[in-house]
């Protein structure tokens, strides 16, 4: 104690030599002008007299030890070159608890200071110096590894990663500004600071969210964003944190990567009726896992693999967004949140296969940042976002959207079965069935409204999307290209002035008066152009599952694999499960595609996905069943597969995951193009014989007797640059 005593006093004596005594006047309760009243009476409380300043020179032990401190300060340090970067001191070695002294706080010029317990106040400039190295990436104790922000990969998992009390749980220490890139699938919770995932912020005290990174889509990516802007103490509220999910011995090596900017996250294995479902098929059991070309870059034998989590090394970049799509989504979001008059109604357009359901999740989720739900219009008949294929929605997102379209699969507000992957073959009904789901939206809803469009941007489609910027009150257009030049023309309001819609011409619209007379579309908007950079923009994917084709039987194989039991057990194929009997005389079945005989509806319907809608007129029959003579426009609430009919009874055997409550409503039951995945029909074990709706005694060589079928191996001329 004595020794520290004489050194602080050494030091205090030092500091004294250079004040100007003559021109400074001493007053303890006196604030110094320009600088925060710090420096108080502290030393009274140090049991000792106070020296004065002319008292300095009357012990000549004193001057003796004053003159050899300035000279070992005047003498040229020697330096020895570190190995390892400098690494600064943390607070859990400076304020040592079995001391009355601090340890000296590590400044910006390398100098060192002492201080009392009761001097906290005095020094805390010295804190913040060393608070703002923290901030930038320095470790904070000797015990503590340097990590660096960028890709979290190699050994740095094995650092950074311990596994869970539970089995196949693991708890992940990223610093601010860190990446994750993985395939898999897992349930994310973040038990310290903060975490982005596509757009959306988990912060701590937040439920836990599941995430979906399959092959057939970009890889997710984890960032951290570390914690709020207050101080809190980090070692201390970590290791509380992680008591109740890590060993003594795994908490204390991860203790040790955190700090004031780190984010914790839980990640616990994901098992849901949909991943069971899938794994089911042979083809799709390897969805969740690299695709070959990734291979070479995933991270193996790390603590997350055997929870279902694969890290990706740098080489591959997961999702970019470019400098304008960040742009554009500020522009908007900013929009959204600011004072607009009545909501804001963005619609984002495109070719195909330029990033727009990627730029919508993103927009999405970056909305439910900061409002509780989000309008969501579907007008993509090919790559629908909540639905299967060829359908029309209005739907309200509540969650965020962490995995591709079949992961989310929900019930929408309102629905219109179209039945086709495009509208070239009727455009009017395309027309009003968009018209139609746009009157069912309250108008007095103030949540911003997302409109998807097809990547049909040329001849009729490109009138279409003429037509829905002066049908709908537009606020925004986000425009889509790639290459630095846009693949249509662009769709500003000087444009639209002089355009020519499918419906509508210009300079007044003459079709369709009475739907734009009663919302009073706006006179202008704002129009956002993005240019798409990542890998393969503008092109189609070539990998396994990563086909518009394999995409949409995905999506109707997650719609499907609700009729799964929630609880953990065996997968049962569709021919297990009971169907519903729906009698032929309440319902009616129509064909929407195509004109299908009456004798032959039956044929044509049987082992098919129907799509099951309400008419507004009561169903009525003579004694048999009821056939629809032409396609109608109708509500739909969801669909269902006919496993069978008997004819004999005047039975429908329908298996749909719809609830009984809402199928009492149903009258309707539409046939269309989008037809069941074979490997529904294909893989049906339990069957020793031959399997239902499945035969080999059939001959292709008469005409018209297999479906026609389009190779899209082949890349069209257009596409090539071959005009």
């Amino acid at each position: 104690v004595l020794e520290h005593r004489f050194r602080t006093f050494i030091c205090l004596c030092t500091k004294l030599l250079h004040v100007d005594y003559k021109t400074m006047k001493v007053n303890k309760n006196t604030q110094i002008k320009g600088k925060a009243q710090k420096w108080k009476d502290v030393r009274s409380k140090r049991c000792r007299s106070s020296i004065k300043p002319s008292e300095l020179n009357s012990s000549p032990v004193i001057v003796k030890m004053i003159k050899e401190h300035q000279v070992s300060v005047k003498k040229k340090p020697s330096v020895k070159r570190l190995k390892n970067k400098p690494k600064t001191v943390s607070e859990n070695k400076k304020n040592s608890p079995g001391s009355g002294f601090n340890k000296p706080d590590s400044q910006a010029n390398g100098c060192s200071t002492f201080a009392l317990d009761d001097e906290k106040e005095d020094f805390q400039d010295c804190r913040e110096g060393s608070e703002s190295v923290h901030a930038n990436g320095m470790e904070t104790s000797e015990d503590t590894e340097e990590v660096q922000a960028g890709r979290l990969e190699g050994e740095a998992l094995h650092h950074c990663a311990q596994r869970g009390n539970q089995q196949n749980r693991a708890v992940l220490v990223m610093q601010k500004n860190q990446t994750m890139c993985f395939r898999g699938k897992c349930i994310v919770t973040c038990l310290y600071g903060r975490v982005e995932v596509m757009g959306f912020t988990i912060d701590e005290g937040q439920r836990s969210y599941p995430l979906f990174s399959p092959a057939s889509h970009c890889p997710l990516t984890i960032r951290a964003l570390g914690n709020s802007d207050y101080i809190r103490d980090d070692r201390t509220e970590a290791s509380n944190i992680l008591q109740d999910y890590l060993s003594q011995a795994s908490r204390k090596k991860l203790v040790k990567k955190v700090t004031q900017t780190s984010s914790i996250i839980l990640l616990d294995p994901l098992e849901t009726p949909l991943t069971r479902f899938l794994s089911s098929f042979t083809h799709l059991s390897e969805l969740f896992s690299p695709p070959v070309s990734e291979l070479m870059s995933a991270v193996l034998d790390t603590p997350l693999n055997g929870l279902g989590m694969i890290p990706l090394g740098s080489t591959i970049e997961g999702l970019k967004t470019s400098r304008s799509c960040r742009d554009a989504l500020s522009t908007v979001v900013s929009a959204c949140r600011g004072d607009i008059d009545g909501c804001a109604v963005i619609l984002v357009c495109g070719i195909k296969n330029v990033g727009k359901s990627t730029f919508i999740r993103l927009l999405i989720n970056t909305l439910l940042n900061h409002t509780s739900s989000v309008d969501y219009l579907e007008g993509d008949l090919g790559q629908t976002e909540f639905t299967p294929a060829g359908c029309l929605s209005l739907a309200t997102v509540k969650e965020p959207l962490l995995g591709p379209p079949f992961t989310h699969q929900l019930a929408p507000e309102h629905m219109i079965y179209y039945g086709q992957h495009s509208c070239e073959t009727d455009l009017d009904r395309y027309l009003e069935s968009l018209k139609s789901l746009w009157r069912r939206r309250p108008q007095s809803r103030e949540m911003p409204v997302i409109i998807n469009t097809m990547g049909w941007v040329k001849g009729f489609g490109f009138q279409l999307l003429v037509d829905l910027i002066r049908f709908l009150p537009v606020t925004h257009v986000v425009q889509l290209s790639h290459g630095g030049t846009t693949q249509c023309p662009s769709l500003t309001p000087e444009f639209l002035r002089t355009a020519q819609g499918y419906h509508t011409r210009p300079p007044t619209q003459t079709a369709l008066n009475e739907f734009t007379e009663t919302h009073y579309p706006p006179r202008t908007y704002t129009h956002l152009n993005v240019q798409s950079e990542f890998q393969g923009v503008g092109r189609q994917g070539t990998a396994t599952h990563q086909r518009s084709n394999e995409h949409r039987e995905l999506s109707l194989l997650g719609y499907l694999s609700q009729l799964q039991s929630p609880d953990p057990g065996p997968v049962r194929p569709l021919h297990t499960l009971t169907p519903y009997q729906v009698p032929n005389t309440a319902v009616a079945l129509g064909v929407m595609h195509c004109e299908v005989a009456p004798s032959h509806m039956f044929y044509a319907a049987n082992a098919s996905l129907v799509g099951l809608c309400c008419l507004a007129e009561k169903v009525t029959s003579k004694g048999g069943p009821v056939v629809l003579s032409q396609a109608t426009l109708c509500p739909c609430v969801g669909f269902g597969v006919l496993r069978g009919i008997d004819m004999a009874r005047g039975l429908y055997f329908l298996l749909t995951p719809v609830d009984p409550s809402i199928l009492r409503k149903v009258n309707c039951l539409l046939l269309g193009a989008i037809s069941l995945p074979s490997c529904i029909l294909t893989t049906q074990p339990g069957f020793e014989s031959e399997m239902p709706y499945v035969t080999a005694d059939y001959s292709f060589d008469l005409t018209g007797a297999g479906k026609l079928r389009v190779f899209k191996g082949l890349m069209r001329p257009s596409l090539m640059g071959v005009q």
